[in-house]
C-alpha cells in the first residue's frame, strides 16, 4: 500500500489544497491530509475545525482513500508513525518551489521521505489562504476560493476579530 501525505496549515482550507488532495487521492492507496500546528502561528480557525472542514469537503467530494488529522511534531514523524514513503505539495507559480525544495530536502535527510510536486491548477494557482482571508478581511466575495460552509465561518472570524480591536 502506496501512502501519502499532504501537510499544510490549511487556514481556511482553498479550492487549491482541495484540487490538490483530489489529485492526489487518485495517485495513492491512502492519503493523508494533515493539518500542521505551528506554535510561531496565529491561525484564525482552531486545529480542530480546519481538521472537521476539510473532512467536510472532502467527503463531498467523495474522497474515501484520504484520512484527516494533525500534528504538532514534524511532518518525517508523522509519516514514518502511519507508513508513508511521500510527502505531496502543491505548487503555485510565485515562488512555492524555492520554499517547498528546501523543506523536501530537510525531510529527505531526516528520514528518506520523498517529496513530490504536483503544480497547481492554473485556474486555481492564484488562491492562497492569505489571499482569501485578506480578500474577505476587506469586504471582497471569496466564493469559489474556499469551500461554501467556509464563507461564513470567515465572515463570522473576522468579525470576532473586529470586536476585539474595539
Amino acid at each position: 500500500m502506496t501512502i501519502a501525505v499532504c501537510p499544510g496549515s490549511f487556514d481556511p482550507v482553498t479550492a487549491g489544497h482541495l484540487d490538490v488532495i483530489e489529485r492526489s487521492a487518485r495517485f495513492f492507496d491512502e492519503v493523508h491530509v494533515v493539518v500542521a500546528v505551528n506554535a510561531a502561528k496565529t491561525p484564525m480557525f482552531s486545529e480542530s475545525t480546519r481538521v472537521e472542514v476539510i473532512r467536510h469537503a472532502l467527503e463531498k467530494a467523495g474522497c474515501t482513500n484520504v484520512v484527516v488529522s494533525s500534528t504538532e511534531g514534524l511532518i518525517t514523524d508523522y509519516c514514518k508513525k502511519v507508513g508513508a514513503s511521500v510527502i505531496v505539495k502543491g505548487l503555485r507559480q510565485n515562488g512555492d518551489y524555492e520554499a517547498e525544495l528546501g523543506m523536501a530536502l530537510v525531510n529527505r535527510k531526516l528520514a528518506g521521505i520523498e517529496t513530490l510536486f504536483l503544480p497547481a491548477d492554473p485556474i486555481l494557482e492564484h488562491i492562497s489562504s492569505s489571499i482569501v482571508k485578506d480578500v474577505a478581511r476587506h469586504g471582497g466575495d471569496v466564493t469559489g476560493m474556499v469551500p461554501d460552509c467556509v464563507v461564513p465561518m470567515l465572515a463570522e472570524a473576522l468579525a470576532q476579530e473586529g470586536r476585539k480591536k474595539d
